[in-house]
């Protein structure tokens, strides 16, 4: 006796109208994350609400409520003060995914502001803040006022998403990541869209993963999800344009935090892999497009190339560390970022064709290294992760370079070789690279255009 919370019988009511397949009333919803944020509603039942929620689903109209209570639930930036059109982007997560590192500064360098909120490892998926902060002294965590500042002063900014901002996601995201409901359309889209409307920009370009290292496993779902954050966008007026792109094998070469951003760093340099780079191509683009830069793909990627070439975005991307208390030396010389005690190459078992490297494979090997969470107060190990040295479709020999492990351990480092290699699938015969852009989905309702039209 009096060992347990009386529960409002309310919220009891939502989580069994839910779990018994019910929509939910705007009220309810509000209801429901006004407790989430106050307190008042515990972990289990926020819990159960997802998992609710994660198996009966939302029709259109409850997400966009959703969205909207959340993005109320605290704090929103005004940034009419920039005087500009500030753009965004967010990826729905995937392996080796360290785009915002290279589109963010190449946008920004074509003179359009770029205030992005990032997140962190999240399952198998890595985190752009955890990327960012193999740079040595960087500081994702900015109160309001310094995001709007360093927006002003170098026109972009990429930073954690603050207590006050979005606390009911802050909360909801951390409870998703350890009850299996990461992959639910409905709450991916109301986390993201939340945070996009609270950050206040005036427009966001979404790049929606598809495939094994994913969330979403088929196209099908994804442009279902690409779709739900559009139309959440138009209904408050904020233009989203959606990517969606191929995530069944990691994107680029490198895994892992500081193995990352020196392959972002290769990019910014005009190097790199040639589907990192295609990829960041293509976001960009559509977001000059839609900051009314240019009106077609053709001259975005001409101003995008030319960007690249002087080493603008480069430099951009060297004033956004240095704002952010990070070491800008790192930027040029990538030997002062992060590196792992032990590296150990592991070489082709057969010749013949790769037909499959599981991005998902891939992205759990980098967490049991340390390069992600398991657990969501595990600590990050920037140094460690996985370099794929042969994708989809590559021919190889017998003993042909497959991928260089990085670890902090020679026990993790053997755990991590017998999972890469049950990663692989093989064939005899040649095997067709997936492309990196499925299709893309335009804002204001517009027909979706399929990747084999667009180069």
């Amino acid at each position: 006796m009096g060992y347990f919370r009386t529960v409002e019988p309310k919220t009891l009511e939502i989580i069994a109208k839910k779990r018994d397949g019910g929509s939910l009333t705007q009220g309810e919803i509000e209801y429901f994350v006004q407790g989430v944020v106050s307190g008042e509603i515990p972990e289990y039942q926020i819990a159960a609400w997802l998992m609710a929620v994660y198996i009966r689903g939302m029709s259109e109209g409850e997400t966009t409520h959703l969205t909207v209570a959340m993005a109320n639930s605290g704090r929103q930036l005004d940034l009419s003060s920039i005087g500009q059109f500030v753009v965004d982007k967010h990826s729905t997560g995937g392996v080796g995914d360290k785009t915002t590192l290279v589109v963010a500064p190449l946008v920004a360098a074509t003179g359009i502001p770029v205030a992005k909120m990032s997140g962190r490892a999240l399952d198998f998926t890595g985190g752009t803040l955890d990327k960012l902060e193999s740079f040595p002294g960087l500081r994702c965590k900015l109160d309001p006022e310094e995001f709007v500042r360093n927006l002003v002063n170098h026109g972009i900014v990429i930073a954690a998403q603050t207590e006050d901002l979005v606390p009911a996601d802050a909360i909801m995201y951390s409870i998703r990541d350890v009850t299996e409901t990461v992959s639910s359309i409905p709450l991916i889209a109301s986390s993201v869209m939340s945070k996009k409307i609270a950050t206040g920009a005036s427009a966001v370009v979404l790049d929606v993963k598809v495939g094994s290292g994913a969330f979403m496993k088929d196209e099908t779902d994804a442009t279902q999800l690409a779709s739900l954050m559009s139309s959440i966008g138009r209904q408050v007026d904020l233009p989203v344009t959606a990517v969606i792109s191929d995530m069944s094998q990691p994107l680029g070469r490198a895994v892992g935090n500081s193995l990352e951003v020196k392959e972002a760093l290769d990019a910014l340099s005009g190097r790199g892999p040639a589907d990192f780079l295609e990829l960041c191509l293509v976001v960009a683009t559509q977001m000059l497009i839609l900051a009314g830069k240019v009106d077609n793909e053709g001259h975005a990627r001409a101003i995008l190339m030319d960007t690249l070439n002087s080493g603008a975005a480069k430099s951009k991307l060297k004033q956004l560390v240095v704002a952010q208390g990070g070491d800008g030396r790192a930027v040029d010389d990538p030997s002062l970022l992060p590196k792992a005690p032990i590296i150990r190459q592991v070489f082709t078992p057969r010749e013949g064709f790769l037909a499959r490297v599981d991005a998902r494979e891939l992205g759990l090997t980098a967490v049991l290294l340390g390069a992600g969470r398991a657990k969501k107060e595990d600590e990050i190990d920037h140094s460690v992760g996985v370099l794929v040295h042969r994708k989809v479709g590559d021919r190889v020999a017998m003993g042909d370079l497959l991928f260089t492990i990085h670890g902090r351990d020679s026990a993790s480092v053997r755990r991590a070789e017998e999972r890469l290699l049950s990663a692989i699938g093989w064939s005899d015969g040649p095997v067709k690279a997936p492309k990196i852009v499925h299709r893309v989905v335009p804002a204001l309702g517009k027909e979706s255009r399929d990747s084999s039209l667009e180069r």
